[in-house]
C-alpha cells in the first residue's frame, strides 16, 4: 500500500506486529463482557420467551459477538491490504508444518483436552463451590447439562441440533482465528510467557464460567503453546474446535438413542 495509505490511529494500533500489554488484555476480555450483556439483554429474554433451555441463548450471545468480530478481522484486512482478507491479519496460517505433523499433534491435544476437560469436573465443582454459588445466571453450575436442565427430552434435543454447526464447531474455529491468530502473535515481548498469557486470558474471557478458568488453563495451554511454537494454528484448531464437535456429536447422539437422559 501507499504510504499515505497506511492506517492511522487506532486501526493502526491493532494492525501494528506488537500489542501493549493492557491493550491485549482489554481486547481479550471485552468480546467476553460483550457476550454477558448481549445474553442478559437480549438472548436470555428471547429464549426464556421462547422457553427452550437457556443453553441457546448463550449461543446466541456468542454468535451475535463473534460473527461481527470475524467480519471485522476482515475489515481489518481490507485496512492493510485493500481487500477483505485474513492474509496479513491472523497469523499462523502459512502451514509451516507438514500435515501429517499437524494431524497427530492436533489429535493427540484434542484427546487430551477432551479426557482433561471431563476428569477436572471434580476442580470445577470446587472452585464453584468455595467462591461461585452466588453467580445467579439461570443454570449456572460446574456441570455444562445444567443449562439444559428442565425442559421436555425432545426440545433439549432440538436445541442441540440446532446449537450444534455453532456452538459444536464454527464458534470455536473463530475464536481460534481472533484469540491464536490475531492476538496471541503480538505478544513477542512477552516470549514463552506469550501462549500462558493468552490462555489466561482466554479462560477469563469465558466470564459466564468464571469457576473453569483453572481447569481451562491446563486443558487448553498443550494446544496454544503448540500453535505458538510452531507458528501453526491448526494444531489448536484441530484441538479447541475438534474437541467441542466430538463432545457435541457424543451428546446428541446419546440423547437421541436414549443412552443419556436429563
Amino acid at each position: 500500500m501507499d504510504t499515505a495509505m497506511q492506517p492511522q490511529g487506532f486501526v493502526a494500533k491493532l494492525l501494528a506486529d506488537r500489542h501493549s500489554v493492557p491493550f491485549s488484555i482489554a481486547l481479550h476480555l471485552v468480546p467476553g463482557a460483550a457476550i454477558v450483556g448481549v445474553y442478559a439483554f437480549l438472548a436470555a429474554p428471547l429464549v426464556r420467551a421462547m422457553e427452550f433451555p437457556i443453553f441457546l441463548a448463550w449461543a446466541i450471545a456468542l454468535a451475535i459477538v463473534l460473527f461481527p468480530l470475524q467480519l471485522f478481522l476482515l475489515w481489518l484486512g481490507k485496512k492493510k491490504t485493500g481487500r477483505y482478507t485474513m492474509q496479513g491479519i491472523v497469523h499462523y496460517r502459512d502451514k509451516p508444518l507438514a500435515r501429517r505433523k499437524v494431524v497427530w499433534l492436533g489429535a493427540a491435544c484434542l484427546v487430551w483436552m477432551t479426557v482433561v476437560s471431563l476428569a477436572l469436573t471434580p476442580l470445577d465443582n470446587l472452585v464453584y463451590d468455595w467462591f461461585f454459588t452466588w453467580v445467579n445466571y439461570q443454570g449456572a453450575g460446574p456441570d455444562g447439562a445444567t443449562y439444559l436442565l428442565g425442559y421436555p427430552h425432545e426440545v433439549v434435543l432440538t436445541t442441540l441440533l440446532i446449537c450444534a454447526p455453532f456452538t459444536g464447531f464454527t464458534l470455536p474455529l473463530l475464536e481460534e482465528y481472533y484469540f491464536r491468530g490475531f492476538l496471541l502473535p503480538r505478544l513477542p515481548q512477552l516470549g514463552t510467557w506469550a501462549p500462558i498469557v493468552n490462555t489466561a486470558l482466554f479462560s477469563v474471557y469465558h466470564f459466564w464460567a468464571p469457576w473453569t478458568v483453572l481447569s481451562k488453563l491446563v486443558f487448553l495451554y498443550p494446544g496454544v503453546w503448540l500453535a505458538w511454537k510452531n507458528k501453526d494454528i491448526r494444531i489448536s484448531i484441530t484441538m479447541h474446535p475438534g474437541s467441542a464437535l466430538l463432545m457435541t456429536l457424543v451428546g446428541i447422539i446419546a440423547l437421541a438413542t436414549g443412552a443419556y437422559t436429563m
